[in-house]
Parts: structure tokens; sequence; C-alpha cells
């Protein structure tokens, strides 16, 4: 099968450090090519492929500091990849709604992967509108909001597994994988670390847009080694911190689409202690990979139970439901239904 893969240009593919969305673009097209697809990915020209790469933009956006508005960027890809539709048996884009009026121009069908949030007001009109594209959530959670949308099916993300390795021995400490937003929680993780007495690894970068938050909220509450903001890391550092742990405290208040922190986490074994909000229930297990809890002092309190969590049952966890090899079965079965279609 010819399929192009458009990956959001911010970060390449795969992100040398935060990045969610392009990480889990350069799996879905590292697989795909193995399985003998002829795959094509548009992305920033940095970006590491065994595809054929397309390079919109010599660099990840982030990267440039010349770069101020991104959207120019990434209208130019469409562009590029919708001139060449006919070379393709199907689209899969990764870009949320800016795609959507390009797929009615071109008889290539276009698949959807809809990473972000769909509680934003401000977008549902132009989905109502274009309702009847081909629409794939990462979590069921994530159709709530827009539950007319013609779904072909939910696909859990899947990471390889020899990317994450297993601790069955943490060390005394806490860590916190994000970004540095309201909705992430790092004040409320940092008042969890502080009642229980524990230190605690900020691993997380600053967006601009987030700058003045960090400054206000945030930074005063610093305080090395104790509360050890450290910044973004690569993978390997992250992994290597991560797997250390006692816990992960993800203490989210937003309806998070998926939580690709909490599969890396659980993958080297260390349990996750969190909030009830969007797809958490789907990818967590209460009481056998950490804790779902509602407020920050709930989960402050489930810290002490930590130790009742089975590491190995976590790690065993993420190898059953969230593999690259099931990831990618899911999209070939709607990838067929849609060329066939």
């Amino acid at each position: 099968m010819k399929i192009a893969q458009v990956a959001p240009l911010v970060e390449r593919v795969p992100p040398e450090m935060y990045g969610g969305t392009e990480r889990v673009v350069f799996h879905l097209t590292e697989e795909l090519v193995k399985r003998g697809h002829e795959v094509t990915l548009f992305a920033s020209g940095d970006s590491l492929t065994s595809a054929q790469l397309v390079p919109v933009y010599p660099k990840a956006l982030r990267l440039d500091p010349t770069v101020k508005d991104y959207l120019p960027y990434h209208m130019l890809e469409l562009g590029m990849v919708y001139d060449r539709a006919r070379e393709f048996d199907l689209i899969h884009a990764h870009l949320d709604f800016i795609t959507f009026p390009f797929t009615r121009l071109v008889s290539t069908p276009t698949v959807h992967t809809l990473h972000g949030r769909l509680d934003i007001p401000d977008i549902h009109k132009i989905y109502h509108y274009y309702r009847d594209g081909n629409f794939i959530s990462i979590s069921n959670a994530q159709r709530k909001f827009l539950p007319d949308l013609n779904w072909l099916g939910t696909v859990y993300h899947g990471y390889p597994l020899e990317k994450f390795p297993f601790n069955p021995e943490p060390e005394d400490y806490l860590v916190f994988v994000g970004r540095i937003s309201p909705e992430k929680g790092p004040v409320e993780a940092i008042k969890i670390a502080k009642k229980v007495r524990m230190r605690l690894v900020i691993i997380a970068k600053v967006d601009p847009t987030d700058r003045a938050y960090y400054e206000e909220m945030v930074k005063p509450l610093i305080e090395p080694p104790f509360i050890e903001y450290v910044g973004e890391k690569g993978e390997e550092e992250r992994n290597e911190i991560v797997k250390k742990a006692k816990a992960f405290i993800f203490p989210i208040d937003w309806p998070e689409p998926f939580g690709l922190a909490i599969i890396e986490s659980l993958a080297c074994g260390t349990p996750v202690i969190t909030r009830n909000r969007g797809s958490i229930p789907e990818i967590m297990i209460h009481g056998k990979t950490g804790f779902i809890c509602e407020t920050w002092e709930e989960m402050a309190d489930a810290v002490q139970d930590i130790k009742y969590i089975d590491r190995q049952a976590c790690r065993h966890h993420v190898e059953e439901n969230f593999s690259v090899s099931r990831m990618v079965n899911e999209y070939e079965r709607i990838y067929e239904q849609l060329v066939n279609r």
C-alpha cells in the first residue's frame, strides 16, 4: 500500500526531546515500512526515517528562533501533500482540523488521527461541517465532545518496549514528566511531594505561552535538591530518571486524550498516581498499575500505598495493551477498509 504520513512540523520525527505526536508517527511509520508498505513521510527535514522523507522545512520549527508562526508552514505542507495525492492509496494526517478542507478536493481517501483535545467550543463548528470525514480517536473518552463524527475506530498509541528499560528496584523519589502548564498540574505535583516529604524530579518543557505561569507559579516552588526542575530531557536520559522513581505523579486537570507519559512510565515499571480525567481509566488499572484519584490530597495519600503495586504488572500491562505491533495492526485494518471502499 502507498501511504502518505503527514506529521506536525513543530518537532522532528522522532522528537529529540518533548513531542508525543511526532514520536507516535515515527513508530507507526517505521513499522509500516517493515511490513512492506511504501510510505512517504511529510515532516521536518531533520527527521529520521526509513520511509521516503519529504522535508517541508529544514528543521523542527520550534528549534528555529526566526519562525514565529507555525501555521503557514503547515499550510505549505498540506499543499505539498495534496498536490501529490494521486500518488498514494491513502493519506494519514496528524494535523487535526487544518487538513479538513483539502480532503474534499481529491479522490484519495484521508484518515485523521485526532491527537488533541476536543472540548474547545471554537473548533466544534468546523468539525461538524466535516463530520463525514474519516476519524480515528486515541481514546474512547476523547470522542464524547464530538460523538457525531464518522469515527472509524479508537487506536491506542503503541511503543517499542525495548526503548524502555524495566527497573524492579526504585529509589526513594517521585517524578513528574510533561509540560509546565496549569492543566498538567506541576504545582499540585510539588504540593504532593512536600506533603509526603519526598524528593521530586520535574522533567518538563516550558512553551512560550506558559512562560509566565512557570515564572509566577512554579519557579518560586523549586527548592533543589528536594524539588528539582531539570528541564527537557532526551528519551534515553528521561527513561533513566523515570525508571528509578518510586512513582510518577501526574495530577492533570483536563480531559487528557491519551497520556503517553503514563505509558512510558509503566513500561519502565514505575507506577502512576493521577487524577480521573479523560482517558485515564482506559489506560490504567486502579490498584494494579497505580492509583486514580480525584484530588491532589488523595494523590498524596496514595503515595504511601505505592509499595503494594507490582512493578512487573505495570510493565506487563503495557506489553499487553500498548505495543507498536498492536497499534499498527489496528491502523492497517482501517487503512484496508478505506482503500477497499
